[in-house]
């Protein structure tokens, strides 16, 4: 579904992406490792159309992935790993969660979204209610593929696995590709299928 071929990418004199390959399939859940500097932002970003590679090219169902519609979300979206510089901090949750669609109920209920946030500003939500919050706007229709940079890195233990459980149901039951970028390799072994790993740029 979403296929990624020879990506390179430099900022500058420095190379980051050299002749990355990725291949995610309807539903499936992938793992991205590799340590800070590696180019994973940099891979999300370009896979999520948001950055122009130097090299290769980025394919949805064997079309080039092209920027989405005005008025229109696309169908790759990209979660940031900080949930507090994607939203509003003037908004309330309301506001933020039907921002571009209505509110899907059973996203909200997916994701443990209670009713009582609505009126909420982000600060008067947990780091986890507000990851909840963040990946909840993003769920669309026509959404094929989900890339999530690091969303769990601010959440506890018992948190991260919450979260995780609840968007790899979610996902799964919409048929929404995932691909997880994590430090820990331990997680990615844990909800993964498979991981890329940018340090070697192999699979595992």
């Amino acid at each position: 579904m979403l296929t990624a071929r020879a990506l390179g990418h430099a900022y500058g004199n420095r190379q980051v992406l050299r002749g990355v390959d990725l291949d995610l399939a309807q539903g499936e859940v992938v793992g991205l490792g590799g340590a800070s500097g590696s180019g994973k932002t940099t891979l999300c970003r370009i896979l999520a159309g948001q950055l122009i590679p130097d090299q290769g090219e980025v394919l949805l169902d064997g079309g080039k992935l092209l920027a989405a519609s005005p008025g229109q979300p696309a169908p790759v979206q990209y979660a940031h790993q900080s949930p507090e510089l994607a939203v509003d901090p003037r908004w309330t949750v309301g506001r933020i969660l039907a921002n571009g669609t209505a509110p899907d109920p059973e996203v909200l209920t997916a994701l443990g979204i209670r009713e009582d946030w609505t009126d909420r500003r982000p600060m008067q939500l947990s780091g986890g209610e507000l990851a909840r919050v963040s990946l909840a706007r993003l769920f669309h229709t026509g959404l094929r593929v989900l890339i999530c940079d690091e969303i769990t890195a601010q959440l506890d233990a018992i948190e991260q696995e919450r979260l995780m459980r609840a968007l790899i149901e979610l996902a799964g039951r919409r048929k929404v590709a995932l691909l997880l970028v994590s430090h820990s390799s331990a997680l990615r072994s844990r909800f993964c299928r498979k991981s890329l790993v940018l340090d070697h740029q192999d699979h595992r």
